[in-house]
Order: structure tokens, then C-alpha cells, then sequence
């Protein structure tokens, strides 16, 4: 897929610079033109004369250099895709605040093209607060963010913040030049995560979902070319830029996002863990620990999967999630008819590496008139290919 495209790299100043040379030398063995722009700090990793000799291109670090300029203009409009790898906690602040103050900074805001990062830095410095809000800000310009990865860091430490090694990199950039379009201009609404039911002003009733699953489903089907709006619960998970986000907390904040934003869309999927129950009444103070005992009344909360198939016109899908531990066939069986939904996913927890908290998933999906899809196990954005590819043949065998 990388064939005869055009491919700008941003290397910026960060001990995974020395990465980018690998990077460059697989990307012109893959068919790509590669030209490359060097921030001064990177220069301290890696030299522009190997980055050159790679990618048999000069490689550019200033705006003017010996009476010569720089078109930072037509570098951003030559180039398929734009990409920063390393990304360093610097230059994310940069772009996140517009700072224009090198040549790769003055491209990134000329660039007309896509713009994908992959951010490199340590474990403390990936978690601080200004880090993850800085990805955000630049996300919700529709910038695409390859996920760090965990793992040896130059401070000697192990955790996240390792970049995606380059042929985790070159893979994502497949991704992303692989049918772009099938869902364009088809709107998706997608949730995703828990939902906390307050007891008092710090205890909730919840459960373990991550929102792991229904965050690749909505980036895989951003990838396709849909307009995805991501209602998601309580999550750390930072999601990649070109979606709409709306985080909620509740049952019934979730039901009402939804039911705004259903009408309009063509398909949605409901993978959120919704809680079935919310305490009656939500104490205004901490509650004590003054008896032996504490009895907690729970009224039902509004079913969003039925609500919304009791609206859904004809021309909308609607995709249900059924995580069940005992009759797991029968239950997703009934779920699918019961709610008038399209498809239903299903996880057993019975299933090794499936359900809550793994990285991995095995699923089944079932459609009308008996269609069933057995899939063995594996990671959620291979999943999420999967549930999404299953989509699009029932989207294309509806039209």
C-alpha cells in the first residue's frame, strides 16, 4: 500500500531518533518517496547524512540555510501523509499550541496532507496531565496517533511511552492507506466503556470495562472514511484524532447523548458496558460506616440497545454487544430478536483472553436468519477489523 507514496518524516528530539533510520530504510524498500525534515535537537541522535543517504533525499533542518529557503508551503502539499516519529513531549506541545519556531513547525502547520504521530517519551512524562490534554487538542484536529507501546525506556525504566517500533509503524501506515473510503460519508455513533452509578459523592456502583473495545471499533471505522461520534464512559484511553468525542458517566447521561445523536446516524454500534442498575437515591454527603450492615435500593436503568431499535428506520444498523458467562448463544439470540438489532457481538467470559481488561478478545457475531461468525482470539484492533468488515458486507447487502 505504501507504493509510490509520498511520505514527509518529522524526526524530532528524542533518544528514539536513532529508530528513524530504520524507519526511512523501510519505507523506501516499501515503494515510498521518503523526504525528511530534522528538528536541531534531533541532529543529537541521529545525522542528516545518514537520514539523506537512506532516503536518497536531502534532509532539511532549517528555514533558510546558505541563501537558500526552505518551501515549507510546498513541502506540506507534496507529501501523502505527514509523519512524526519520534514525536517528543516538545514538539507535541508546540503543535498543540501553534508554536512556530523551526522548519518541521512551520511544515506541520502548512501541511494540507494527513498528519500521524508517533509520540516517544518516558513513563512519567507520557502520564502527565499536560501530556495526555496536548494529545487531545491535536486529536480533535484530526491528527492520528500511533499508540506507544510499553517497555525498556532510555531512563531505565520499563513502562509506557516506548514508540511503536518501525515496523509496527509501517504496518499502521498500511492501515491507513487500506480502503480509506468504504464508509465515507456514512455516520457512526459508537459507545464505549463503563458507566459509574453514584452511591454518595465518592463510591459508585461500576464494572472493569476499559473501553478497550468499542475505542478500536471507532477508530477502525474513522479509518474507513465514517464520521465517528464516540460516546464514552470513564476511560484513560486516549482516542486518536478525526473523532468526536462526548465523555459521560452515567446510564442515563449515556441514554441521552444517544438518543440525541441516533437519528442522524446511519449506523451505531453499542459496545459501552452499560449498568443495569443505579441506586434509587444518591446520598448528598459520604455515607458512614456506622452499622453492621448498608442496604442499597437500585431501580432499573433505561436500556439504550432497546430504545434505540424500537427507533431504528429502515436504512440504520444497529449493533448490539452480549458479554455473557453461562448460555451464551441462547442469551445473544435472544438479545438480537428482542431488541430488533442487526447483529450482536458475542464475548463469553468463559473464553480465555476475552472480556474486560485484556488487550485480546474472542468473539462470535450473529445475524439475522441464522448468520453466524466464529472468530479465534485475538488483539482488539484485529477484532475491531473483524466486527467492522462484518459491517460492511451487511451494509452492502442491504443496499
Amino acid at each position: 500500500m505504501l507504493k509510490g507514496k509520498k511520505i514527509l518524516l518529522g524526526v524530532t528530539g528524542s533518544i528514539a531518533a536513532y529508530k528513524s533510520a530504520v524507519l526511512v530504510r523501510l519505507l523506501v524498500k516499501a515503494g515510498a518517496e521518503v523526504k525528511v525534515v530534522m528538528t536541531a535537537a534531533a541532529k543529537d541522535f541521529v545525522t542528516p547524512l545518514s537520514l539523506s543517504t537512506l532516503s536518497k533525499n536531502p534532509v532539511l533542518t532549517d528555514l533558510a540555510e546558505n541563501d537558500s529557503w526552505a518551501n515549507h508551503v510546498m513541502l506540506g502539499r507534496w507529501a501523502d501523509i505527514m509523519l512524526i516519529a519520534p514525536l517528543s513531549c516538545n514538539t507535541l506541545a508546540k503543535m498543540a499550541t501553534g508554536a512556530c519556531d523551526n522548519l518541521l513547525m512551520a511544515v506541520y502547520l502548512s501541511a494540507t496532507c494527513p498528519v500521524v504521530v508517533a509520540p516517544a517519551m518516558d513513563e512519567d512524562m507520557w502520564h502527565h496531565s499536560s501530556t495526555k490534554q496536548n494529545l487531545d487538542k491535536i486529536r480533535s484536529w484530526g491528527n492520528h496517533c500511533i499508540p506507544v507501546e510499553n517497555g525498556e525506556l532510555a531512563s531505565g525504566l520499563s513502562g509506557d511511552g516506548r514508540m511503536a517500533e518501525p515496523e509496527n509503524i509501517i504496518k499502521c501506515l498500511n492501515d491507513f492507506f487500506l480502503n480509506p473510503s468504504e464508509l465515507e460519508g456514512k455516520k457512526v455513533l459508537i459507545t464505549a466503556g463503563p458507566t459509574y452509578e453514584a452511591i454518595d459523592p465518592v463510591r459508585f456502583i461500576g464494572n472493569h470495562s476499559t473501553g478497550k473495545m468499542g475505542i478500536a471499533i471507532a477508530e477502525e471505522m474513522s479509518k474507513r472514511g465514517a464520521k465517528v461520534t464516540l460516546v464514552l464512559g470513564p476511560s484513560d484511553i486516549v482516542v486518536n484524532g478525526g473523532i468526536e468525542v462526548l465523555k459521560v458517566k452515567t446510564a442515563e447521561e449515556m441514554y441521552n447523548a444517544c438518543e440525541k445523536i441516533f437519528a442522524g446516524s446511519d449506523i451505531a454500534v453499542m459496545s459501552a458496558a452499560v449498568a443495569d442498575y443505579t441506586p434509587t437515591e444518591v446520598a448528598s454527603e459520604k455515607i458512614k460506616k456506622e452499622s453492621d450492615s448498608f442496604t442499597l435500593t437500585l431501580t432499573k436503568t433505561k436500556d439504550i440497545l432497546k430504545s434505540l431499535g424500537a427507533k431504528k428506520k429502515n436504512g440504520q444498523l444497529l449493533i448490539g454487544f452480549a458479554l455473557e458467562t453461562v448460555n451464551e448463544k441462547e442469551n445473544a439470540l435472544k438479545k438480537l430478536e428482542g431488541k430488533n438489532a442487526d447483529l450482536i457481538v458475542l464475548n463469553s467470559l468463559r473464553d480465555e483472553g476475552a472480556g474486560f481488561g485484556h488487550d485480546t478478545n474472542k468473539i462470535t457475531i450473529f445475524g439475522r436468519h441464522g448468520a453466524t461468525q466464529t472468530f479465534d482470539t485475538k488483539s482488539k484492533k484485529e477484532v475491531a477489523v473483524d466486527i467492522v468488515n462484518s459491517i460492511i458486507q451487511l451494509l452492502h447487502a442491504k443496499n
